[in-house]
Order: structure tokens, then sequence, then C-alpha cells
């Protein structure tokens, strides 16, 4: 557990983000993101705006679709970067000292997809001897691609079209992983979350029987400012709240078995750093 303990404060003092990474680009409607740019530019983080466009053609398109083609329209511009991008959705919050903290794979690795940098429903695969975690997130509110894989997830927009339709539901951010692994590419969780999803409730996911929120289960650090969800008068409490939840909810699902499935540990050649990273990451004070 110490050896995993060091390795983890050690990919920390280096490969900082501001340093491995081209530039971050927002993805928002109608939402302010000044906040969020403020964030960003202290932290010396280029950024862009990319605000959905208003067109007939959209008017029967349902909100995930939508959504997606915002996604799609961040992969273009990534493909055409020499580093990594990040692309955040406007309701994101980044903790303090965002652009500090570490990058969440090996820069110098050329078969990297994705690396989450705020995972939903997260799952560990592997821990490399460095501290890298091969995972699993479905939510695309904070991650990173490369150019290779900005590529194919512009494929992986096309095969939504055709196969589910614009004016239908989609949970195509659930299928990410499945469709970068099947090209030979490995996907990443940070140790801990980068931020916090500070959106409201979206009603498109309970109509579709899926939970309203979804909230980050252990952060590197405190926010760098209220999330929406807490923006009212009582919003130190709900903060507090919501925090508190969230990381019972990590916990829980740690111990049974969700996050590092039993099935994983037996098939791994490191199960101890396995474990060692699966619940070393909740030894936190940090709400």
């Amino acid at each position: 557990m110490k050896a995993i303990a060091a390795t983890l404060a050690n990919q920390i003092g280096k490969n900082h983000l501001v340093n491995c990474i081209s530039r971050v680009l927002i993805i928002a409607y109608q939402e302010s993101t000044r906040q969020l740019e403020e964030v960003l530019t202290q932290q010396k983080l280029q950024y862009e705006v990319l605000r959905q466009e208003n067109k007939p053609e959209f008017q029967h398109c349902s909100r995930s679709y939508l959504c997606l083609l915002n996604h799609q329209r961040a992969w273009a511009k990534a493909t055409q970067e020499k580093k990594p991008t990040i692309i955040i959705e406007a309701d994101f919050v980044p903790v303090v000292n965002f652009g500090q903290l570490p990058l969440p794979f090996n820069p110098n690795q050329s078969d990297v997809g994705v690396s989450w940098l705020y995972t939903c429903a997260p799952q560990v695969y592997h821990v490399s001897v460095d501290g890298y975690a091969e995972g699993f997130s479905t939510s695309t509110v904070a991650y990173i691609v490369t150019p290779k894989s900005a590529n194919y997830l512009i494929e992986l927009a096309e095969q939504v079209k055709e196969q589910v339709g614009a004016a239908n539901y989609s949970t195509w951010d659930s299928t990410v992983d499945s469709f970068l692994r099947r090209r030979k590419l490995k996907n990443y969780i940070g140790w801990r979350n980068y931020g916090e999803h500070g959106g409201l409730p979206n009603p498109e996911h309970f109509q579709n029987k899926l939970s309203r929120t979804h909230r980050a289960d252990v952060l590197y650090a405190k926010l760098a400012f209220t999330p929406l969800y807490a923006s009212h008068e009582k919003s130190k409490m709900k903060l507090l709240t919501v925090r508190l939840k969230a990381r019972l909810k990590g916990i829980a699902r740690l111990a049974t078995g969700r996050f590092l499935r039993v099935k994983v540990i037996r098939g791994s050649s490191v199960p101890t750093r396995l474990i060692g990273f699966a619940v070393l990451r909740h030894f936190s004070l940090q709400l």
C-alpha cells in the first residue's frame, strides 16, 4: 500500500495538465461560462467556448443527440491538434489548481483513447507500475481526447445517427469505452476527480429511467467555485449535503464491487496494486 501511495504522489508531481494539453474546449448552450473561463485563465490554460447553434433542422432532435453533435464539433477541432485536448461541458466545476494536476496517462503512449477527468459509474480495469489506471466511465462532463481517438469518436457519432436516429434518446456516452477499446485504444480514469458535475437534474435522463443526477465520488481538492446546484440562499448546506452523499455512494460502490469487480481482481496479474488504487483514493477528508 505504501508503494502504491508513493507512486501516485510521484505522478502528481510531474506531467501537469497545463504542460501536456493543447487547449480546453468548453461545450455550452446558453449557460454562463464566466467563472469557468476565469479559472482556466488563472491556470494558464488556453480555451475556446463552443456554443450550440440554433438551426431549424435541430428542432426534432433529442437532447442527447444535440449533446452528441456538440461533442462531435469539439472532436473535429481536437483532430487538428498535436497534443491532447480537454473537453468540458459548461456545468463542470474544476477543483482548485486544476491545471497543476497530473495527466492521467503516460504522455508518450500512442494508444490512448480517452481519459475521464470526471467520472460517473466508474470502474477500474488495470493500474500500471506508474500508477496510471485503465478504466471506464459513462459521462462526458470532462475528459481528454487525443487526435487519434477524436477521429474515431467522429465515427461513433455517425454510427449513432445511422443506428439510433437523431430524434431518439441514446446513452451514447456509455459506449465510448467499448467503441475505442475495439479499436485497440486504452481508456483511463484519474486517481480522483478533477472537478464536479455542477448541473441541475436532467429530465431526459429521468424519462428514460436513468438517475436524474450524478456527482463526483471523490475530489482531488476543494472546488474552485460553487456549483449551480448549490447556488441559492442555503448554498453551503446544500453543497455539503450533496458532496457527503456522493462520497458515501462512492464508498458503497467500492464495498459492493462495482468500482473494482471481483472478476477483474481475479484476472489481474497485479491484484494488490488494483486494490490499493481503489481503496486509497477514498482516504481523503475532502468532501
